[in-house]
């Protein structure tokens, strides 16, 4: 019993650990040598479900409903991350990267959006059985509305990196939607913030989520969303910045993987209580 707590512990730290740990790793441009962004991004991916699963991901096998959505939930919030950690190895952003890199990185990014979007669904459902539906059907909302716009940004520009793979550039009609599109992103990452903020909220009045966590959770997104709509206002070119992209706020906001980041650790919590 000691060991098992010892494990479900060290699992827990682990995966609140998982996301920067990705994201350096995928930054790392260097990393991008072939054999060695294999190795590193299985050892990564086989790490990450195996602490899931030690916290809590095995209770989708167990004969009583509530865990069940809790597992399925905690692990479909999860998977994101665990993706981007076995793909992105050494990707860097858009602009470095190849047309084949970009492709697949885009193809990632759409099941990452539909992972979460089916992971909330789950989640509003547990918190409906729990007596939670005031907050819950809020961020119900914001997550199915979002969902389409990442999805339509995602494939836009899937296309446009599999039409310069073939063609060399990416076509003039690409180029032009460019504004139009990124306001699609916008509204897709803004409402992202707004969902997980919700459903944290629902999770702290039914007392599944410390009432700390739930104030941090709210303040972490509502900031995340004041920056993402003065950088908006501002429209910056993060390949043109003077200063690296990453070290200001509302580009690093924007960037389509980043709002996945605080579902993520909302996963890791349900994951915690399932394994309970």
């Amino acid at each position: 019993m000691p060991l098992e707590r010892f494990n479900r512990r060290l699992s827990y730290v682990f995966l609140c650990a998982t996301p920067f740990l990705v994201i350096i790793a995928a930054a790392v441009r260097s990393l991008r040598i072939p054999g060695v962004y294999h190795v590193i991004g299985g050892v990564l991916f086989a790490a990450i479900w195996i602490a899931a699963w030690t916290l809590g991901a095995r209770a989708i096998r167990a004969d009583v409903q509530g865990l069940r959505q809790l597992g399925l939930s905690g692990a479909l919030l999860v998977a994101p991350f665990t993706i981007v950690a076995l793909l992105w190895v050494g990707i860097g952003p858009p602009w470095v990267a190849t047309a084949a890199e970009n492709q697949m990185r885009y193809l990632v990014l759409i099941v990452m959006a539909i992972a979460v979007a089916i992971g909330f669904v789950a989640l509003r459902e547990a918190l409906s059985e729990a007596g939670e539906r005031f907050y819950s059907t809020l961020g119900f909302a914001a997550i199915i509305l979002a969902s389409p716009l990442y999805l339509t940004w995602n494939t836009f520009v899937f296309g446009a990196y599999f039409a310069k793979g073939h063609a060399g550039q990416i076509p003039p009609a690409f180029v032009s939607l460019q504004i139009g599109l990124d306001i699609l992103l916008f509204l897709g990452c803004a409402l992202t913030y707004v969902a997980t903020a919700a459903f944290a909220a629902s999770l702290g009045r039914i007392e599944w989520l410390g009432r700390k966590a739930t104030l941090a959770y709210a303040i972490l997104n509502f900031i995340a969303l004041f920056f993402l709509v003065i950088s908006v206002l501002q429209y910056p070119d993060p390949a043109a910045l003077s200063a690296p992209w990453y070290v200001m706020p509302g580009v690093f906001l924007h960037v389509p993987a980043v709002p996945l980041i605080m579902p993520f650790f909302l996963g890791v919590v349900l994951l915690r209580r399932a394994g309970r």
